[in-house]
């Protein structure tokens, strides 16, 4: 082999080398930008597994939430659904007046035996929880008055002093509306079968007449 063919021959080596080189360097240049493209699109930026987890994740098995500053809660009489007559954890039922609690244990003590359940919507309130409540009615039903009908003001509801409980689910009302007296159990008010005060003697005189709603009630004046 001549000088002139090995220095044609290296110096295709060396071309061909080079072209190597620039379509691996392009390659990896154009991967780059594709990538670049997909990850600043916002389709792409849906599907992308997010890398830390959210502020408000939770660890699993843990599925209790605070409430928001300044929400009102259980320590304010606030109940969740399923709350039983005795269920001790929450002042809702354990702030209830003693008589009243004890009255209302030993008659759903009683209906069980008929397969009846006494569940609590509301037992004791906070007179803050009562405010916000009676806000809410102003709001749904347009008025004060309409209101007035529903929801009585802190300083009247027999809920702020402990004196009244609310009786969750339609069988539980009717066994308590035919044996509630029994116990000293009576219905209020005829707008509200949930309502329930403590009369200790209806026991011997049977529960005395019902007003058609709180407004007619001398104790909400």
């Amino acid at each position: 082999m001549t000088y002139s063919e090995s220095a044609r021959k290296a110096a295709r080596r060396t071309r061909s080398a080079f072209l190597a080189a620039f379509v691996a360097i392009s390659a990896t240049l154009v991967g780059v930008l594709v990538w670049q493209s997909l990850a600043s699109s916002p389709s792409s930026q849906a599907s992308l597994p997010s890398l830390t987890a959210s502020p408000t994740d939770t660890p699993q098995g843990d599925h209790r939430r605070a409430a928001p500053k300044g929400v009102l809660g259980e320590d304010d009489g606030a109940l969740p659904d399923g709350v039983t007559v005795f269920d001790d954890g929450y002042p809702g039922v354990t702030k209830l007046g003693p008589e009243l609690l004890r009255a209302v244990r030993e008659a759903a003590t009683d209906a069980a035996g008929d397969g009846v359940k006494f569940y609590v919507n509301s037992g004791w309130r906070s007179a803050e929880l009562q405010n916000q409540l009676l806000r809410e009615a102003v709001a749904k039903y347009g008025s004060e008055e309409e209101a007035a009908r529903w929801v009585a003001t802190a300083d009247t509801s027999p809920h702020v002093s402990g004196d009244a409980i609310d009786i969750g689910q339609d069988n539980a009302t009717t066994w308590l509306s035919e044996h509630g007296a029994e116990y000293g159990l009576c219905q209020i008010y005829g707008n509200e079968p949930w309502h329930y005060e403590l009369r200790p003697e209806a026991v011997d005189e049977g529960c005395p007449a019902m007003y058609a709603d709180p407004t007619h009630d001398p104790r909400m004046q």
